[in-house]
């Protein structure tokens, strides 16, 4: 509760409640894996522009049909959950922006759909001597939920045909932002026939979104690097299946000072046309691939291309780029970037230095090859889409109507009080005022939120007055998917409501506890949980407000059917899941 002049706030209903107990000392800082996904627009439907008049008047969609792709009802934009492990970092998203996406070019025939990706990432990070090459799909995440595909286009010149082929095997690749960046939105991304939203190159979007060095046109909706000098290192825009970080294009001038100064990080890799001691592909064909492509391939250099011409022009091909370190020039010294587009450096996030990509930009802003990582992993790349969680694990993040929402300071002046609080979007909010926290009477009813934010204004009565905020509502959405989670060393997990088990087994459960009463916070006294009125709890834990860990030894001769799970606090509410739990 917060005291003023007449009125005092109150929060209720899946907002933040001033609750009785303080915290117990500041929390230590989550990893930089779990801490650094954008979670500010979870909240938000995920919203497009199909053409450029769209954009112009910033009339946008959140419900979507080309008749392959559909988007029938509104899904949150990007991250929705994340879990953790000490080996794992699980992120579960929609894969829709939390920028309006769009529009693209006309005649593009696909369109985003929620992806209810379940994605997890290594917190160790193995460098084997044998690096493994980048494939098609997803290689990993951007902070904000959207996937992170590779430099390739999916298309590979064939010789036995003499055209580029998707699915053939080869060795000459085409570049996707040479190739496709015509069907790029203003955020460089776009969608291939599954409506997975991705990034090729630059996220700049994003980029701009999270503070870098990146100007926004109100006007014209669209990005573009800025013109200014940078003043500051770039922002963690993503992790790679390897578990290691990609930061923007701005890193420290030395990489192991972080006063050194700030400049754009220089890609090591350049066009073959004959500089920096590299083959002339218009003059000698195409008739030998990189050192890099060899090495990473494990083939011999010989391998026949097209042509340069009119049709298969310089740069169509990934292995039209050579290396600079396999032409006799230093990294450090004459540019920054090793072959897989990173470097061991300190950042923000990692004072004491890591291995970290970094997005690479020409000096007029625009991306350049190879983009975001090179054609290979540095790291081992043993993260990727899995289906099920097959561990114990922390919930640290739960969006959706999971999500948390806060009230802001109470306005009052000119004989009334404005309350004003982040809000789900399709939410519905009642709004009740008391004078002795005994008796509340409704003074708003059916309340929307706007996007993210809700708030009312209302006459300042006589004294003091409390007033909470519940939400009541909330309007049909797209899920971003539920998470299985199945328990290693042969303890079953399972998540209430609607989990189950047999007798004669152990398992904890993730119950989410129901909006009302209102949730206490994660720091409160740990509850009391009982399973089918007699079997106690062990290990109960409080991750995040609204959600309870609780492991059950279920007796051999336990009753079968639908059980109540009932949650205890005390002091405080209790929440009673009817038949939240079955015993098989």
């Amino acid at each position: 509760m917060i005291p003023m002049k007449k009125t005092n706030m109150l929060l209720a209903a899946g907002l933040a409640l001033a609750w009785p107990w303080a915290p117990a000392g500041g929390a230590a800082p989550a990893a930089p894996l779990i801490a650094s996904w954008q979670t500010d627009y979870a909240g938000q439907y995920a919203r497009l522009y199909t053409n450029a008049t769209m954009q112009l008047v910033g009339d946008s969609l959140t419900t979507w049909s080309n008749g392959s792709q559909t988007q029938s009802a509104p899904a949150y934009a990007g991250v929705q959950a994340i879990y953790s492990s000490s080996n794992w970092v699980y992120v579960r998203s929609t894969g829709l922006a939390s920028f309006t996406m769009g529009p693209w070019q006309p005649g593009f025939p696909n369109l985003p759909e929620n992806q209810k990706t379940l994605f997890r990432f290594p917190r160790t990070n193995a460098v084997p001597a044998a690096k493994a090459a980048t494939a098609g799909g997803a290689i990993g995440m951007f902070v904000d939920g959207v996937a992170m595909f590779n430099s390739w286009d999916a298309f590979t010149y064939d010789p036995g045909t003499g055209s580029d082929a998707s699915g053939y095997t080869g060795y000459w690749n085409r570049d996707a932002y040479v190739n496709e960046s015509a069907t790029f939105d203003p955020a460089y991304a776009h969608q291939q026939n599954t409506g997975t939203y991705h990034y090729h190159a630059s996220p700049i979007a994003l980029r701009y979104q999270l503070g870098d060095h990146v100007d926004y046109n109100a006007t014209a909706k669209t990005w573009s690097e800025s013109t200014n000098p940078p003043v500051a290192h770039s922002p963690l825009l993503g992790w790679v299946a390897d578990g290691f970080p990609v930061y923007g294009p701005y890193g420290y001038s030395n990489p192991t000072n972080a006063n050194s100064g700030i400049r754009r990080m220089i890609s090591g890799y350049v066009i073959r046309n004959g500089q920096y001691g590299t083959s002339n592909l218009t003059l000698s064909g195409r008739t030998t691939i990189p050192e890099w492509a060899v090495r990473l391939d494990n083939v011999s250099s010989n391998q026949a291309g097209p042509a340069v011409s009119s049709s298969f022009p310089l740069g169509r091909y990934m292995e039209d780029n050579d290396y600079l370190g396999d032409l006799g020039y230093r990294q450090g010294v004459d540019f920054d970037l090793d072959q897989y587009n990173g470097r061991w450096c300190v950042t923000p996030e990692f004072p004491e230095g890591t291995y970290a990509y970094f997005v690479a930009i020409a000096s007029n802003g625009l991306p350049v090859f190879p983009y975001n990582i090179g054609r290979g992993y540095y790291g081992s790349p043993t993260g990727g889409a899995v289906t099920a969680i097959t561990e114990s694990v922390s919930t640290n993040f739960l969006g959706e109507t999971n999500l948390i929402q806060t009230l802001n300071p109470p306005v009052v002046g000119g004989g009334t009080i404005a309350l004003t609080w982040s809000a789900l979007e399709g939410g519905t909010y009642t709004v009740a005022a008391s004078s002795n926290l005994v008796n509340w009477n409704a003074v708003n009813t059916g309340v929307a939120a706007s996007r993210v934010a809700a708030g009312v204004t209302n006459p300042v009565a006589g004294g003091w007055n409390f007033y909470r905020v519940a939400r009541t509502a909330v309007a049909a959405f797209d899920s971003a998917g539920s998470t299985t989670i199945l328990g290693g060393s042969g303890i079953a997990t399972s998540v209430a409501p609607n989990g189950g088990a047999n007798p004669g087994t152990t398992v904890t459960v993730t119950i989410t506890l129901p909006t009302l009463p209102p949730w206490p916070p994660a720091n409160a006294p740990t509850p009391t949980v009982t399973l089918a009125g007699s079997i106690p709890g062990v290990n109960v834990s409080v991750p995040a407000s609204g959600t309870v860990l609780a492991t059950f030894v279920i007796p051999a001769n336990a009753a079968t059917g639908p059980q109540n799970v009932v949650v205890t606090y005390s002091p405080g509410p209790t929440y009673t899941l009817t038949g939240g739990f079955t015993i098989n």
